[in-house]
């Protein structure tokens, strides 16, 4: 799914906020100008549409320039349903000239989320009631400056757009085990990820820092503690975002023991090449049902589900909506992050046609050749090199028992390489031994 123009330049918003007092913060005041109304000196003036038409001209598309939100009715193509980066005009009370506009992330049966301008006097992502939709609208054909309508986006990108959508800005509920959340992103995950202390001297500095977290900062986080963890860009576009979705709420290694359980594979929590095989196996819609049951049920058996359990269960339907709407398959030639200048893993290798090779100590072609010498051949050669099978060693023996064990053992070796060679499928190769004496 590619995304708007216009949302790389929203989402590079997140997290202004007004400024309280008699300062103003100059980037909305920006907002303002960039849509003729410098005549608006103050943050506190509803700067909402102001937003939305900064963000649609800096990617080069006509606006209103009115700092009115239902000027958005009246603007591009009215679509019925909703998709990523439409702008979306809602009412606000009683007053016919008041609302609301941002721009369309996901929803839900009640719910449409927005990134917007204005929200909780912030750049943030919320949740509009569905009633109080207005009305849908595309941009139209014609640009001012004749930027392309979409620019393609990686699939993390728009996953991470929908996780936003689903966790919503900053929380701080006595029943949620994970304490303060802002984006999803609890303290503690604030804290590992700078490499600080969390205790009782530093909770304060950190909860105000949690709420003025930048949005470089979220993608960050979510890209190296989550998308890159949880191997989400080695799946097929539609899976990745239901991954990549349960490892933010679930945790990784929960939500790779839930794929897996969903592909009817073992369960180790290690995403690895069989892991991914099977995914690709299995048809998309057949494994995104099983792994939303297995979301499901793993809410259903928290203590917490009487408090957190409906909208922890609209989630998941609001996530295998979204997925459904996605490729099944990588389309060919696609990058992924690894190829990014963001990546910070080596990609998982996706399995070939190519013979695989073993290390020659798992051969029975090896070992069946290996007791055939040492029973046949050494008793021969080895007075020649200084291996001496002695006549008293012989006698105490007995002639016929050594006879015996050597032609056991060289059937028993010649046996074993020719059943070794017949089942073999791959080639030997040279493997690393340590020895500790």
């Amino acid at each position: 799914m590619p995304q708007p123009a216009w949302m790389d330049h929203a989402w590079a918003e997140i997290g202004q906020r007004e400024v309280s007092g008699a300062n103003d913060n100059p980037r909305i005041l920006d907002f303002y100008r960039e849509v003729g109304h410098t005549d608006a000196t103050h943050d506190e003036i509803a700067w909402c549409a102001a937003f939305v038409g900064a963000s649609l001209q800096r990617a080069g598309y006509a606006t209103t320039k009115s700092l009115l939100a239902r000027s958005y009715l009246n603007w591009g193509e009215t679509i019925a349903t909703g998709r990523l980066g439409a702008i979306a005009v809602f009412s606000r009370g009683g007053d016919p000239s008041a609302g609301h506009v941002a721009f369309y992330l996901d929803s839900d049966t009640s719910r449409i989320f927005v990134l917007g301008g204005n929200q909780g006097d912030a750049v943030s992502v919320t949740a509009m009631p569905r009633d109080q939709l207005l009305g849908l609208r595309w941009p139209p054909a014609a640009t001012i400056s004749g930027v392309p309508r979409d620019t393609p986006r990686s699939i993390f990108e728009v996953a991470l757009a929908h996780v936003l959508a689903m966790e919503g800005g900053w929380t701080e509920d006595q029943y949620d085990p994970g304490g303060p959340t802002n984006f999803g992103i609890t303290l503690a995950t604030l804290a590992t990820y700078r490499g600080v202390m969390l205790d009782a001297a530093s909770f304060a500095g950190l909860r105000q820092q949690l709420r003025d977290i930048s949005q470089a900062e979220v993608r960050a986080i979510y890209l190296a503690r989550y998308w890159q963890p949880c191997r989400a860009d080695a799946l097929p576009p539609a899976i990745a975002l239901m991954h990549f979705d349960a490892a933010v709420n679930h945790g990784v290694g929960t939500a790779a023991r839930m794929l897996q359980e969903a592909a009817g594979i073992a369960i180790d929590g290690e995403i690895g090449p069989g892991t991914i095989a099977a995914c690709v196996a299995l048809p998309t819609a057949t494994l995104l049902q099983r792994y939303a049951g297995a979301r499901r049920s793993r809410y259903r058996a928290l203590s917490t589900f009487w408090r957190f359990g409906r909208g922890w269960l609209a989630r998941v339907d609001a996530t295998l909506r979204t997925a459904t709407t996605l490729p099944s398959t990588k389309p060919q030639g696609e990058k992924t992050m690894t190829d990014n200048k963001d990546a910070i893993i080596t990609p998982i290798a996706t399995p070939t046609t190519s013979t695989p090779v073993k290390w020659w100590g798992e051969s029975m072609t090896m070992w069946g050749a290996l007791i055939t010498a040492a029973t046949t051949v050494i008793p021969v050669l080895g007075p020649i090199v200084g291996l001496d099978i002695t006549g008293e060693m012989i006698r105490q023996l007995g002639t016929q028992g050594i006879q015996v064990a050597q032609a056991v053992g060289g059937l028993t070796g010649t046996l074993m390489t020719i059943y070794g060679r017949i089942r073999a499928t791959s080639r030997i190769g040279l493997k690393p031994v340590t020895l500790q004496i």
